[in-house]
């Protein structure tokens, strides 16, 4: 696919000069808490440069990386550079915690699901076929080496964007003691409160219309998992985009957003996935976990 424009624009506000940009398919915004508009651009395309980086690194939709690599390997090891192996540490546990509902090798259902709003929906038969081929417990992974078995792939997805989140802030924290709030398309990240406030305010949306939420972020990340844009319907019936990996089919009775905050972004969102996983019993889990959240049914 053709490489995507990497440009970052700037726009005054209200707050002073706000950095624009596009990267995994996201609007991302910074803000920094400083008149100095030289360190408010170098800041910025520091945390523009670092998502490209990942972006170009993590993306299924290159031929390039380390991703296409693996998923074409037919079966056969690859050795993996220290960064993607941290990657798929994470990945490995995530999939302990989740019971295996959280698996990096789900995204061949994509194949099989286009959440796009419309009412095509694929047949049970056709999802339990695909599910042949999920399953991290299926994955030989002896760091650094990891080999698939051929037909599986593995897509982070469900964790680049808030990944990529988390790594830009370590960047800001090394160039500046500045207050910077760090948004990739709704997943964000501040790394200290601006001066003259004791948090941020950041816009949620509200489900089904109504003015948005505002949550006070002082310090730290802040996820969102839902289904407001990525849906099918059909006969009234609303299909989620949350997917079941072991069934290869939508958790029905999913909330229909929820947020966290966290320590750092990769934890809020690995958090509010895994509350979007447990469908019905999502207020529960939340409840267990102690830390702040925002649910939406």
């Amino acid at each position: 696919m053709p490489e995507p424009k990497r440009e970052v624009t700037f726009k005054k506000s209200a707050t002073g000069l706000v950095a624009h940009f596009r990267a995994m398919a996201s609007p991302c915004e910074v803000l920094v808490d400083s008149t100095d508009e030289a360190l408010i651009k170098s800041l910025a395309q520091h945390v523009a440069d670092e998502a490209w980086r990942i972006e170009s690194k993590f993306s299924r939709y290159r031929t390039d990386n380390i991703v296409f690599q693996i998923n074409n390997a037919q079966g056969k090891p690859v050795i993996v550079d220290e960064e993607t192996a941290e990657l798929l540490d994470f990945a490995a546990q995530a999939y302990q915690l989740s019971d295996g509902m959280f698996d990096l090798t789900s995204g061949l259902l994509r194949q099989l699901w286009r959440f796009d709003g419309s009412d095509q929906i694929p047949t049970p038969e056709a999802a339990a076929a695909l599910c042949q081929n999920i399953g991290w417990h299926h994955v030989n992974w002896q760091r650094p080496q990891l080999r698939l078995h051929a037909g599986m792939e593995i897509d982070f997805g469900g964790i680049g964007k808030e990944y990529a989140v988390d790594r830009a802030a370590a960047i800001v924290h090394q160039q500046s003691d500045c207050a910077v709030l760090i948004n990739f398309g709704g997943d964000l990240y501040a790394t200290a409160p601006p001066r003259h406030s004791p948090h941020w305010l950041v816009g949620i949306e509200k489900i089904g219309g109504g003015k948005s939420a505002l949550i006070q972020l002082s310090k730290g990340g802040l996820a969102t998992s839902g289904d407001a844009n990525r849906f099918l319907l059909k006969d009234g019936v609303r299909y989620p985009h949350v997917i079941n990996p072991k069934t290869g089919w939508p958790i029905m009775d999913a909330p229909r957003s929820v947020t966290v905050a966290a320590p750092s972004c990769v934890e809020a969102g690995l958090i509010a996935t895994f509350a979007m996983l447990a469908g019905s019993d999502a207020d529960d889990f939340l409840a267990e976990q102690a830390i702040l959240h925002w649910i939406q049914h």
